[in-house]
């Protein structure tokens, strides 16, 4: 089923979409927020620009986005999987506590901050480009994987990275020389067990968006863990 956006507000769109019908394709999407908030059980494209919060609270529906995405792109999604063709704001996956986010460019600050998981539901966000400050802000869980594909001489990430991360991996496809990490984390050469995970990232990246799956290997990769599931609490202990 086709739905127009052009003249519709947020609310408009996602009644629209909330109808039963089980595939549905956005057309003349420009900054409209929520869309698909809380959905399972369903395929969207949106051709356009999605506005904020895109996927919040998504709970096993498929999202994907032929163009840019604003903030808060997959806000607490639960389940489910947002594909976006382009470039996208900050906040993105902000509590994400399930399901993938699969980025083609770049993304803004505070990509990953309190991103979680729960039991067998550990969240996954592919970033191909490179993204702003403090990337994995407050990290509890999940896996945060950064590509830096045509970065040319600009850092993979922004500064303060992992700033509170407690909890999960960041997964960089850099030697890192250039980023400092805080104190509570550490950050080492991936070994050949942590590039058998890499892969499955890498392989279901390239086959969205027409890389090279030899090629995005050959590079060097950084994984970045959590020395403490409470890394501040000396903060908080008399002396």
């Amino acid at each position: 089923m086709v739905v127009n956006a052009e003249k519709l507000d947020y609310k408009a769109l996602n009644e629209a979409l909330r109808k039963d019908g089980k595939r549905y394709t956005v057309n003349g999407c420009l900054g409209q927020r929520f869309i698909a908030a809380g959905m399972s059980d369903k395929k969207i494209t949106v051709n356009g620009v999605p506005g904020n919060a895109l996927g919040a609270y998504l709970n096993g529906a498929e999202i994907t986005v032929n163009g840019n995405a604003q903030d808060a792109v997959g806000d607490t999604m639960n389940d489910g999987e947002i594909t976006v063709h382009g470039s996208i704001g900050d906040a993105a996956g902000y509590a994400m506590r399930g399901g993938c986010i699969y980025v083609k460019g770049d993304a803004g600050y505070r990509a990953g901050i309190h991103m979680k998981a729960y039991k067998e539901k550990i969240p996954v966000m592919v970033i191909g480009g490179c993204t702003g400050s403090f990337l994995g802000e407050y990290q509890a869980g999940g896996v945060i994987v950064v590509l830096g594909l045509n970065s040319g001489k600009k850092r993979i990430v922004g500064n303060f990275p992992c700033t509170g991360m407690h909890g999960g991996k960041m997964i960089l496809r850099s030697d890192c020389a250039d980023i400092t990490f805080p104190g509570q984390v550490t950050a080492r050469p991936a070994t050949g067990t942590d590039m058998k995970e890499i892969k499955k990232y890498t392989d279901k990246f390239c086959a969205l968006f027409g890389y090279d799956k030899d090629e995005m290997l050959n590079a060097p990769f950084t994984v970045v863990t959590p020395d403490s599931k409470n890394p501040y609490k000396q903060l908080y202990v008399a002396n």
